[in-house]
């Protein structure tokens, strides 16, 4: 399974991502070892996810809402769209 997500971090910005496993992918991100956007605004805590068969589904995905407002990423987190 493969994954798109939204995290927030400690500052209240998001990062989205993706990746295939979730819960070492969100341990890295805390760790520090993640991404290098993540790193200084730790902790980070998982907002929302979508599940995918493949991995350019999820790809497409992130690509989609890193192209959203900053308020269609709340909306699509508090489940609004």
């Amino acid at each position: 399974m493969n994954y798109t997500y939204i995290l927030t971090c400690a500052d209240g910005t998001f990062y989205c991502g993706w990746t295939n496993d979730l819960d070492k992918r969100l341990k890295a991100h805390n760790q520090g070892t993640g991404a290098k956007y993540t790193r200084p605004r730790r902790p980070v805590v998982l907002s929302y996810y979508e599940a995918f068969e493949t991995k350019q589904e999820a790809m497409r995905r992130e690509y989609a809402i890193k192209h959203m407002s900053r308020v269609q990423k709340e909306q699509l987190i508090k489940g609004i769209s």
